[in-house]
């Protein structure tokens, strides 16, 4: 499958991110045609691909919680899905690197396919909004379509849905029912933090005094 296919740079990075060097190893072709339009490609399928490097260069990018926050927020009331599970997913897929880059060619925090970032209007897969934007539009279709069951819809992010389909029920690929533990294990993790962190929230708004001497944190429950 095509990487890419642009005149423009090669990876165009929101300056909010502080990036450091680091190879993810591929075959990267290349084809110029007769307008000048550069194609790049891991899998060429045409002879007049040139190999241009052994190793396709990306960086470690750091982003911060604080960055992060309000774009999983903003997708997760659009899509109807808990901040936690988006998160759960980034975890997993990319351990929250948004420049990540699969060996099949999955792209950014919510490792998507290049087909499947087209099928849902995703611009810039790199970028971090739209990455998000189009993962959680995709989990919320995944979850639609297996009437709300979770570990089914993680095991179609994981292997597609008509793999889903064809076992009816969780696919026996360990890979796949790994993936699901994973998600679910993380999922867990972040839905305690948020709520321990809005309890904390909550407990810090509450009168200092009720008339009992109560810690606020204390009087709030």
């Amino acid at each position: 499958m095509s990487l890419y296919n642009r005149t423009t740079p090669l990876l165009l990075l929101s300056a909010t991110l502080l990036l450091t060097a680091s190879p993810v190893r591929a075959e990267v072709y290349q084809y110029i045609d007769a307008n000048g339009t550069i194609s790049l490609t891991n899998v060429p399928n045409d002879p007049r691909y040139k190999r241009v490097m052994s190793e396709l260069p990306r960086s470690r990018s750091i982003i911060s919680d604080r960055e992060l926050d309000p774009v999983i927020a903003r997708h997760s009331r659009a899509h109807r899905l808990h901040p936690a599970l988006i998160r759960a997913v980034i975890k997993t897929e990319s351990d929250f690197d948004p420049l990540a880059v699969s060996h099949a060619g999955a792209i950014g925090l919510m490792q998507l396919m290049p087909q499947t970032a087209m099928r849902l209007d995703v611009r810039d897969s790199y970028n971090p909004d739209d990455n998000i934007g189009g993962g959680t539009k995709y989990l919320r279709q995944l979850l639609d379509r297996f009437n709300g069951n979770l570990p089914l819809a993680l095991a179609a992010y994981n292997a597609g849905e008509h793999a889903v389909e064809r076992y009816q029920g969780l696919p026996p690929i360990p890979e796949t029912r790994q993936y699901v533990l994973k998600v679910l294990g993380y999922y867990r993790t972040f839905l305690t933090n948020a709520r321990a962190s809005s309890s904390r929230a909550y407990g810090s708004q509450a009168p200092r005094s009720q008339g009992r001497g109560l810690a606020p944190s204390t009087a709030s429950r």
